[in-house]
């Protein structure tokens, strides 16, 4: 089996995949059974959720990232130019951390919430676009006008959604509905 072939991308889909067939192989589950398994998986709602292709800009929901690493898993995982809509109620979180892999794979940056200016000031160093907006309807929309073939709009904004949601999934959903309107 190989790792395309798998229905979780990235270092944290191959490596829950690696130990699932781990276990799986101890308690002498067949190998076919395993694969079929791993190539058929249906991932959570709102976490690297594969919402829609527009015109070949492909948007993906990771709402469930409410902490750095999170996000900086999901980041490390893109194999495609990244616009990134990120943000909600700074907790304390250094974004800083991220600044490497954002400078690999992003090529913009959308901060959407109530601390977005503490964030956008964080992020002026890195010479990549970074604007803000007050909806999530706003902020795929300019996602998507900032997008060309080939990128990736992601959601998955490493804070807390308290600001604007009640919770991650409200966010996600919101997220959802504003890409289905474009």
């Amino acid at each position: 089996m190989t790792l395309e072939t798998l229905a979780l991308q990235g270092h944290p889909g191959v490596h829950s995949s690696m130990a699932a067939s781990i276990t799986a192989r101890i308690k002498e589950v067949r190998s076919n059974f395993i694969k079929e398994c791993f190539c058929d998986f249906q991932n959570m709602e709102h976490r690297m959720e594969s919402v829609a292709n527009v015109h070949g800009i492909e948007f993906i929901n990771d709402s469930r990232s409410t902490n750095i690493n999170s996000t900086w898993f999901t980041l490390e995982s893109m194999s495609k130019p990244v616009i990134w809509i990120a943000g909600g109620i700074d907790a304390g979180i250094d974004y800083t951390q991220l600044k490497p892999l954002l400078r690999a794979k992003v090529k913009s940056i959308i901060f959407l919430g109530m601390d977005s200016s503490y964030l956008i000031s964080s992020m002026s160093d890195l010479e990549i676009p970074v604007t803000d907006a007050s909806t999530m309807e706003e902020a795929v929309a300019l996602a998507y006008f900032a997008g060309m073939m080939g990128d990736v709009i992601l959601l998955s904004p490493g804070c807390p959604s308290f600001d604007l949601f009640k919770d991650y999934e409200e966010r996600g959903s919101a997220f959802k509905k504003a890409v289905k309107q474009l």
